[in-house]
């Protein structure tokens, strides 16, 4: 009789307990994706007024990243030679997602280990784009970022969220970008991106503002491109949030 009592006991109070302890983690995190906001807003007071770079050298030696640097393309990101780190406090710490690790693929290859897991705007904020005339952008320069000033709407604009990319084995990989429905470079084309937005938070994402705030937002969208085929956005609810179908989160007009 006792064994049935506390076994029901049990049974009703584990989810509570789970629903607090991923409550308190999505607390940390928050924490953690609004210091790397501020540290990058930290960052375009020091550099002219630009946000840091989110991979540059990308097409041709492949060696930073936002959040981290190495010497050579085989080697993991350093994160303590990250543009970011001098911001980040004593530590020059990216401080990890405390979800994260529930998610990841087991025995995978990390794509990009360091991040925390989390991604950055690097196709609007992290680069500079020009405007074509037929819609679509071309890439200016991904040496340093957009004016913190071209921001024009900077409480809409993402710069940082919870990010992931769905593992062809099941499970989660690192990646360190945030990205848009649509590909800036081929808007005109409508190509759409491979997600990247994880909202592993019973359901919902971090996301951390151009103007440094930080709220929770639910997925509203997903698909899988040919491209990753034995990944699985769906199932690792990795995707996008907001009804409208286009880049208006994510650019800067």
């Amino acid at each position: 009789m006792v064994v049935s009592i506390i076994a029901l006991l049990l049974s009703i109070l584990l989810p509570s307990l789970r629903h607090a302890r991923e409550q308190a983690r999505t607390a940390v995190c928050g924490s953690n994706i609004r210091q790397l906001a501020i540290a990058n807003t930290t960052y375009a007071c020091d550099h002219q007024g630009r946000y840091c770079p989110g991979a540059a050298g990308m097409k041709t030696d492949n060696l930073y990243r936002w959040h981290g640097a190495r010497g050579h393309d085989d080697e993991p990101f350093n994160p303590r030679r990250a543009p970011l780190a001098p911001y980040l406090g004593v530590d020059e710490a990216i401080r990890a997602c405390p979800s994260f690790g529930d998610f990841i693929e087991e025995g995978g290859v990390a794509f990009e280990e360091g991040n925390g897991g989390y991604g950055y705007n690097q196709a609007y904020v992290g680069r500079v784009l020009r405007k074509s005339v037929n819609g679509s952008f071309q890439v200016v320069t991904d040496e340093y970022g957009v004016l913190s000033a071209r921001v024009r709407r900077p409480s809409e604009t993402v710069m940082f969220t919870d990010s992931a990319f769905a593992a062809g084995a099941g499970g989660v990989i690192e990646y360190s970008f945030t990205e848009p429905r649509f590909h800036p470079e081929w808007l005109h084309l409508h190509a759409r991106a491979d997600p990247s937005i994880h909202f592993r938070h019973c359901g919902r994402s971090s996301i951390a503002w151009c103007d440094s705030h930080v709220g929770q937002e639910a997925r509203t969208f997903t698909w899988q491109s040919i491209a990753y085929p034995d990944g699985n956005p769906e199932r690792e609810n990795i995707g996008w949030f907001g009804a409208r179908d286009d880049n208006g989160y994510f650019n800067l007009e």
